[in-house]
C-alpha cells in the first residue's frame, strides 16, 4: 500500500466509526467497530475490518447491515473526504480480536493451572 493509500484508509476508518457512534440508526450493526480499512491502489474498493461481539449469526446480520447501509455511508464520507470517488466499500469480519482473545484465555487458564 502507498502512503496516499494508507492515509485515506485512516481517514476513512475514523469517519466511519464516528458515523457508528452518531449517525448510523440501523439496530441490525449491533456492537461493531471498525477495526482497519484497506484502500486498493486504484482507489477502487476499500475493504472495511469490522469487528463485532457476539456469536457468528449476529456478526454476519452485523455485516449485512452495515453493506445495506454502504451507499449512506459512502455519502456521508463525500462530503468529509473531498477526492473524486469514494471507494465501493466491502465489509468483513476481523477475527484478529476474537483470536487474540482465546489466546489470552488460554494462556490465562495454563497460568492458573501452574503450568505457565
Amino acid at each position: 500500500m502507498s502512503l496516499r493509500t494508507d492515509r485515506l484508509g485512516v481517514l476513512m476508518q475514523r469517519e466511519i466509526a464516528s458515523l457508528l457512534r452518531n449517525g448510523l440508526n440501523n439496530p441490525n450493526v449491533g456492537l461493531a467497530s471498525i477495526s482497519r480499512v484497506d484502500v486498493s491502489a486504484d482507489l477502487s474498493y476499500a475493504t472495511v475490518r469490522v469487528s463485532v461481539m457476539g456469536s457468528k449469526q449476529e456478526q454476519m446480520k452485523s455485516l449485512n447491515a452495515l453493506q445495506k447501509s454502504s451507499g449512506f455511508i459512502r455519502t456521508h464520507l463525500s462530503k468529509i473526504i473531498k477526492i473524486r470517488k469514494i471507494p465501493e466499500l466491502r465489509f468483513a469480519i476481523d477475527e484478529n480480536q476474537q483470536h487474540a482473545a482465546r489466546i489470552d484465555e488460554i494462556l490465562h487458564g495454563l497460568k492458573e493451572k501452574g503450568e505457565l
